[in-house]
């Protein structure tokens, strides 16, 4: 364990500057391998050959007024299982994620998220030799104005 490692808490806010989310709220999961963002609405399509999808999202925890629109290139297909046991085959985007002053490309698989608190779930992988958690802090990286 580096010492040198930045701490998150159970919850960070942090972007996905390539979807055009300037900040989203995350639960930091450590129990979860990969991270997952919410999508109440897919549409698979093709560019130049390769898989994409179009995200429809609430960016905002608790306002499903406000919606997102993003594209993002399919890296791949997979089963996850989820908190209840339920499985369900996913997409899977790489996208990069800005959180505590660092920029790196992270997986995200995309799912309905609509009856959850957050947003987005950072899981295992993406968190990885980067931090280390604290489970009783919040915000460890600070709070956007």
């Amino acid at each position: 364990m580096d010492k040198n490692m930045k701490k998150l808490g159970w919850r960070e806010w942090g972007a996905l500057p390539e979807l055009g989310i300037d900040r989203i709220k995350m639960k930091i999961d450590t129990g979860a391998k990969t991270s997952c963002l919410h999508a109440f609405e897919l549409h698979p399509f093709k560019r130049k050959g390769q898989s994409w999808v179009r995200i429809h999202m609430h960016p905002v925890q608790d306002d499903e007024s406000e919606i997102h629109i993003c594209e993002a290139r399919v890296v791949d297909r997979r089963p996850v299982r989820d908190s209840g046991g339920h499985e369900e085959v996913r997409y899977v985007v790489e996208t990069e994620l800005f959180l505590a002053g660092e920029r790196y490309p992270i997986e995200l698989t995309l799912t309905n998220r609509d009856s959850m608190r957050f947003r987005m779930l950072l899981g295992r992988q993406a968190m990885c030799g980067k931090f280390l958690v604290d489970p009783e802090k919040s915000y460890c990286q600070g709070v956007p104005k």
